[in-house]
């Protein structure tokens, strides 16, 4: 697998995609995988402040229930809500389909995530 050389990870199995003071987030691929099929996400409502590493919702698979962390501080601006209706959308485009947005409130913080190839030699 090939993750995203503009997304920047982390060891919690999320990336986050920074353009300008904003980041969407999602989970990889590795972790979809652990995951098998999604059936169910929890996401937070819009204007929810985050910090680094705080869970901000669950992801639901036929296997098990798994706790979403933030890869970075922030308010949510906005929420993926087609995933409510087709949450499946995270096994079949796990780089595509982001959960929630976030206005970042410390970009520097995305400075301590891993780059692409060490988030690959983390999950090989």
């Amino acid at each position: 697998m090939t993750y995203p050389t503009t997304f920047k990870y982390t060891k919690d199995h999320e990336w986050v995609e920074i353009a300008g003071d904003r980041g969407r987030i999602g989970i990889t691929d590795y972790a979809q995988k652990q995951l098998g099929d999604v059936v169910y996400v929890d996401l937070p409502a819009v204007g929810t402040r985050l910090t680094q590493g705080q869970s901000f919702g669950t992801i639901e698979s036929v296997k098990a229930v798994s706790e979403l962390y933030s890869p970075v501080s922030g308010e949510v601006v906005e929420v993926n809500d087609a995933l409510k209706s087709k949450p499946e959308q995270v096994n079949a485009d796990p780089h595509g389909s982001w959960l929630i947005a976030v206005k970042l409130s410390n970009a520097g913080e995305a400075g301590g995530l891993l780059d692409s190839s060490r988030y690959a030699d983390l999950v090989k």
